[in-house]
């Protein structure tokens, strides 16, 4: 199993929420957390099974200004 770990800012998802929620559909993937700071920024974390799609919702994520993504073995 797989986490993948993702930062953004506010700005970033007000014009990027949409896509972000459209391409993390495209994985099997569970949502662990999901937290909006005070200031705004936010911090999810998704588990996936398959090493691959980790990587490849790692770098979707980072096509998105102002997200920022890393994934790490569960």
């Amino acid at each position: 199993m797989w986490q993948v770990n993702i930062t953004c800012s506010e700005e970033a998802w007000k014009l990027y929420a949409t896509e972000f929620k459209a391409v993390a559909e495209k994985y099997e993937c569970e949502v662990l957390t999901s937290k909006k700071k005070p200031d705004g920024t936010r911090i999810m974390a998704y588990k996936l099974m398959d090493v691959s799609d980790a990587e490849a919702f790692q770098e979707d994520c980072a096509n998105f200004a102002g997200f920022a993504s890393d994934f790490e073995s569960l």
